[in-house]
């Protein structure tokens, strides 16, 4: 009965099935008492008229609070779904650090994991975490996404590897404060917030069409965990791996690159499709034997490796990847083959990704902005920062990658009003949407869905 009864879905239905259920129960027994003992007590008839009520309303409320706790009438779940409550970790969450190792003179590994040591979902190669730090000095936390630089099977931490800023050349400005935080005052022990992984800029491990990896400094880290996905999951797939630093000092991951690439102390080589191309600008004698060529990462490098069609997947500095774009095109590559992540600002675009929402310029001095999803009304002033900044601020906190209007991530629908661009955005920007990283309102009234 009770697996019967489990399997109704409905509560209403399920308590007036357990009612009846037990109604006619009780009346059955109530008349073989009466009728086994041949009494003509009245007594003995209201007792069982009260018998009958009594246990009708008892099956009314066991129906609507029983739910079946059979397992295998449970729903299923998915290889790719987690049991615990992991599935709908949407917001910050406690993560320790418990390995932090130098890669290079300028970047440092973070080993994250759950402090509450439970799973943690998988992320495809290619994207970022979201992490809060408190930083002595900072009126609020500072949010930053960095590159998920590993691709672990199963996925049981997540390694953030992170290149420390210094301060620009000639210019009277502070170095970078989150790198820095992170290099000098994060240590094994260390809480950090975080939130899901994220990001378009992705590595889809499922098709077989040759992939070209091509980075310079820190851009190798997104790369490095699509290299390893497709160890794992097609080792098959042809994968070209151009890499470009100043030296050995200044190259991350050399060792675990090669290690993908070649067999080592008798163990057969993991994958063979798997082409490492490493070039230095500037060489020691100690590197000899380290790197392919010499010189700068360029397009006439690419063309001189690749003779078949790929995708190709860039990350690196702006200008290093708009060299490389150029000559993709010119080498006739369709532009629906190429994919990057910039670490800086936009590079120069046509103005064709604007729509009809959005302006370059600024000449609000306030306005309302509705987060509609967050619920809340804001009045937006000049000198509050870009929509993002100003969310942020209040504590909204919408997804977001680059903050240079590169990525795409923190693109949102708009749904009343328009925005300003403080300038040209590079993402292609979806009819009825906005980039609200590099955007201020640009009417009196803005209603966003977030």
């Amino acid at each position: 009965m009770l697996e019967s009864l489990g399997r109704i879905q409905n509560p209403l239905v399920r308590s007036v099935t357990a009612a009846a259920t037990v109604c006619s129960v009780a009346t059955l027994v109530a008349g073989l008492i009466i009728g086994g003992t041949n009494t003509k007590d009245k007594l003995a008839y209201q007792l069982g008229v009260y018998s009958t009520l009594f246990g009708t309303g008892c099956g009314a409320v066991f129906g609507l609070v029983y739910k079946s706790t059979n397992p295998e009438k449970s729903p299923k779940i998915s290889e790719n779904q987690s049991i615990s409550d992991n599935n709908s970790w949407t917001d910050w969450r406690n993560f320790v650090v418990f390995r932090k190792v130098k890669e290079s003179e300028e970047i440092t590994s973070f080993y994250l994991k759950p402090e509450d040591n439970s799973e943690i979902p998988n992320f495809q190669p290619g994207q970022f975490l979201t992490i809060k730090l408190d930083i002595p000095g900072q009126n609020k936390p500072v949010i930053r996404t960095y590159s998920l630089s590993d691709y672990p099977q199963p996925c049981e931490y997540y390694r953030l590897s992170i290149k420390r800023e210094p301060a620009p050349q000639d210019l009277d400005v502070l170095p970078g404060v989150a790198s820095n935080f992170m290099h000098d005052r994060i240590q094994e022990g260390s809480i950090i917030p975080a939130k899901p992984p994220s990001g378009k800029f992705v590595f889809d491990v499922q098709k077989s069409i040759p992939a070209v990896l091509i980075s310079n400094g820190v851009g190798i880290t997104p790369m490095l965990s699509m290299a390893s996905s497709a160890t794992y999951l097609k080792p098959n797939r042809p994968i070209w791996f151009v890499h470009g630093a100043r030296d050995g000092r200044f190259h991350a991951f050399r060792e675990e690159v090669m290690a993908l690439a070649k067999p080592t102390a008798g163990i057969p080589q993991e994958h063979p499709n798997l082409n490492v191309h490493f070039r230095y600008s500037r060489p020691r004698t100690e590197d000899e034997g380290h790197y392919q060529s010499i010189g700068y990462v360029d397009a006439a490098l690419i063309k001189d490796l690749i003779e078949q069609d790929a995708e190709y997947f860039l990350c690196g500095s702006p200008s290093f990847m708009q060299s490389i774009m150029e000559g993709l095109k010119e080498s006739g590559v369709p532009k629906n083959r190429v994919f990057f992540e910039s670490f800086g600002k936009p590079m120069p675009v046509s103005s064709s990704n604007q729509t009809s929402t959005a302006s370059v310029g600024n000449n609000v001095q306030q306005a309302e902005i509705v987060f509609a999803k967050s619920g809340k009304t804001l009045t937006w002033k000049q000198g509050d920062g870009n929509i993002l900044e100003f969310a942020e601020a209040n504590d909204i906190n919408p997804p977001f990658s680059c903050r240079a209007g590169i990525c795409g991530t923190c693109m949102c629908k708009i749904s009343t009003g328009e925005v300003n661009y403080e300038e040209e955005p590079s993402a292609t920007i979806d009819e009825g949407s906005v980039l609200i990283c590099i955007s201020q309102p640009g009417s009196s009234r803005v209603v966003l869905d977030i």
